[in-house]
């Protein structure tokens, strides 16, 4: 197992760069992790990394054994749940991450609950509005709302959320109410957005009696926090864009009010994404099944304003 433990270590170097990253990743301290890459050194008689100041680079043995590394852990991962399946005992550690409103509302509640029915499956959530690279970084789970594209991984629908423009009153007081969606270019209203490296919605999509329809808005500032954009929002800074879960009870106590309503944002998929492997994982699947009846019920619930 120690050998193993070596190998894991510099699969995850090789993917994060350095070792504080890896050892954060695997909750050991980085001079655990440097001991376990000497001792796998010491072990091949090679050396696998190149050490700079900032980042560690494979070497050329050290690109070649991970090639040959990585699919020795997936191998192993994938007879564990075979074994797991067969046995009816899922067991193990489960990385999940989730934007931060939906996590905090919807997901992270849920993990405590989960932890009592399957007390031997160990859950790391890890909340971020950045577009987390589930492959990199080592995901197993990603709670997503939003556009999907990418192939590499497995889609588990949950639900279709409803989007909604809203504002504060006194914002709309201020600058007046749009009447139709053309009033939302230009600088006659602020739009605030959630940018960070990597979004991909830099418009907001409307539906149109032709159709839906990309209006490229702008705003004064921007943010990568979605629950600080709904703050900016009900202190009348401007309009926002947002499922209309997050925003349902300050619609319902009209601390912000729905515009446009008849021309509404295109609704956005919520949705969980995994790797694409040849045997699906019991516990994710189970952690999939729990979460994805929790989220539905609980957005039901505060749609129904329970």
């Amino acid at each position: 197992m120690a050998y193993l433990d070596n190998i894991a270590v510099f699969v995850r170097v090789v993917e994060l760069g350095n070792l504080s990253a890896a050892g954060r990743d695997m909750r050991i301290s980085p001079a655990v992790a440097s001991n376990r890459i000497k001792e796998l050194e010491k072990h091949l008689g090679v050396r696998l990394f190149n050490r700079t100041t900032r980042q560690l680079m494979p070497t050329e043995h050290g690109t070649v054994f991970y090639t040959g590394a990585k699919q020795v852990l997936e191998a192993i991962t994938e007879a564990e749940a075979a074994v797991s399946a067969l046995s009816g005992q899922p067991r193990g550690t489960i990385k999940v991450t989730a934007p931060l409103g939906l996590g905090r509302r919807l997901v992270a509640s849920g993990i405590p609950d989960f932890h009592d029915k399957y007390p031997d499956i160990e859950v790391r959530l890890r909340l971020s509005d950045h577009n987390v690279d589930i492959m990199k970084e080592g995901i197993d789970v990603a709670f997503r709302l939003g556009i999907i594209e990418d192939s590499s991984l497995r889609m588990r629908g949950i639900m279709e959320c409803e989007r909604v423009l809203v504002a504060a009153p006194k914002y709309l007081e201020a600058r007046g109410e749009p009447a139709e969606p053309q009033e939302l270019i230009g600088k006659k209203h602020d739009c605030l957005m959630l940018r960070y490296a990597g979004a991909r919605e830099y418009v907001w999509t409307l539906q149109t009696p032709a159709g839906p329809q990309k209006f490229e808005v702008h705003g004064p500032y921007d943010t990568d926090d979605g629950d600080v954009l709904t703050g900016w929002a009900l202190s009348g800074r401007g309009i926002i864009n947002k499922p209309r879960f997050e925003v349902e009870p300050f619609i319902r106590d009209e601390r912000l009010k729905v515009i446009l309503a008849k021309t509404p944002p295109t609704p956005v998929q919520f949705a969980a994404v995994y790797p694409h492997k040849k045997l699906q994982d019991p516990k994710v699947r189970l952690l999939l099944d729990f979460m994805a009846e929790r989220c539905q019920r609980l957005i039901k619930d505060i749609l129904a304003g329970k």
